[in-house]
């Protein structure tokens, strides 16, 4: 089969665009979904994809071909286009580790824009057909694969329409303030381009770094993983905390103004505890804390966002891991009642003082005269994000004083 290309004139102007540093819409982050194939055993993975090869001014796929495949970019660039080529509407560019094509995945409905190559390109390609086959026969990781997915086209949406609704909101704001209330515009434009900075200058490059590591365990030599393993175990959870906390300086305020939806569904918590404490195995060995999950065998399922509760756990987890010394204890448990569940994460560090309960919930609030927080100071914002979570699944969120007075105990509920 012949690719088609475009011409010398359309692809010049692609790549002046591209190389001018356009600032389009942030693509979400593919880590999540990436990080499920790359669990995928070896020859799983050979039979999901075909490797593909793809010159500049190459069109992957034109906008209203029937969506039969999504594509992992291995190398190289590709813009995604609307419209004609030679006037054309551009959505963004993708880069290595990041998925484009996806919604062929969920609804196989026509492409809805054109994936043109700017630059060599080698992509991975997961065709529809053979990506459900897959599913079917392994129940026990769709579901994941599937919720990656829509929350990443969730993410997508939200970003497309992010800088249009913060443009329109200034704008009334020059419509309807009074002179006298001019510094509420300047707190304005503050946000705009607080947000600006948080989308496209540090969540699109880290988003870029977790693609990256997860495409390395796709297609590593076995051997050579194997051998490094530690090391990119290692870079994989800091990246992932630093996507965590980028995202929660996001999140904070889309909840605060109502703009961030649940997306509910029957969740297993005792799976979201233990991804939790593995996701801090490495982490807590080489601070020689143990950490470890406790829950009944018999936990009911419950009806919640998981990814974003997941994030909640990630967070105390994290939180607790950063205060714990060495020989230290993190314990992950649920407790289940008549009207509510209660998770709580428990652990055997300095503990907080009464008077500092409260007000570490606040945004950028930070623990007062501890030296220890002062050697661990962050940006005060996951514990933030955790409250209001929290409290849009209808819960409430505390921390006390750990077992025999020793550590701290975080514990949010979540009604049934």
């Amino acid at each position: 089969m012949t690719t088609a290309r475009l011409n010398a004139h359309q692809l010049t102007q692609l790549t002046n665009i591209y190389f001018a540093g356009a600032q389009l819409f942030a693509a979400p982050s593919d880590s999540k979904l990436l990080r499920l194939l790359a669990s995928i055993g070896r020859d799983q993975l050979a039979e999901l994809m075909t490797e593909l090869h793809f010159e500049p001014g190459d069109v992957v796929c034109y906008e209203g071909d029937s969506g039969d495949s999504m594509y992992l970019i291995r190398s190289g660039r590709v813009a995604i286009v609307k419209g004609d080529f030679d006037s054309p509407t551009l959505i963004g560019y993708r880069g290595p580790g990041e998925a484009v094509g996806e919604m062929a995945l969920l609804d196989g409905q026509p492409r809805s824009a054109s994936i043109v190559a700017l630059e060599p390109l080698r992509l991975l390609r997961i065709d529809r057909e053979s990506f459900h086959a897959w599913l079917t026969s392994s129940p026990d990781v769709s579901m994941s694969i599937m919720a990656a997915l829509s929350m990443r086209l969730r993410n997508s949406d939200y970003m497309r329409t992010v800088g249009d609704q913060v443009e329109q909101e200034l704008v009334q704001q020059v419509t309807e303030l009074q002179s006298e209330k001019e510094h509420l515009l300047e707190l304005q434009r503050v946000r705009q381009e607080t947000s600006n900075l948080v989308i496209h200058d540090l969540r699109n490059p880290l988003g870029v770094i977790a693609g990256g590591l997860n495409m390395l365990e796709m297609v590593l030599p076995e051997e050579v993983l194997a051998d490094n393993r530690d090391i990119l175990d290692l870079a994989v959870s800091a990246s992932d905390r630093m996507m965590r906390l980028v995202d929660s300086l996001l999140d904070v305020a889309r909840l605060e103004t109502g703009e961030m939806r649940l997306s509910l569904g029957a969740t297993n918590l005792g799976t979201l505890m233990d991804e939790a404490v593995n996701r801090t195995r490495l982490a807590a060995r080489q601070r020689q804390v143990t950490v470890h999950a406790v829950y009944p065998d018999d936990m009911p399922s419950i009806v919640i966002d998981g990814e974003t509760i997941d994030r909640v756990l990630a967070n105390l987890v994290d939180n607790a891991l950063k205060y714990t010394p060495a020989d230290g204890t993190i314990t992950v448990a649920a407790d289940v009642y008549d009207d509510e569940l209660v998770l709580s994460i428990t652990d055997t560090g300095p503990g907080i003082p009464p008077d500092q309960r409260q007000r570490i919930f606040e945004r950028f609030a930070q623990v007062e005269g501890s030296s220890v927080a002062h050697r661990r100071r962050g940006f005060g914002l996951g514990l933030t994000f955790c409250k209001l979570a929290v409290e849009a699944h209808g819960g409430h969120i505390w921390v006390e004083e750990g077992p025999g007075g020793i550590g701290s105990r975080f514990a949010f509920s979540l009604p049934f």
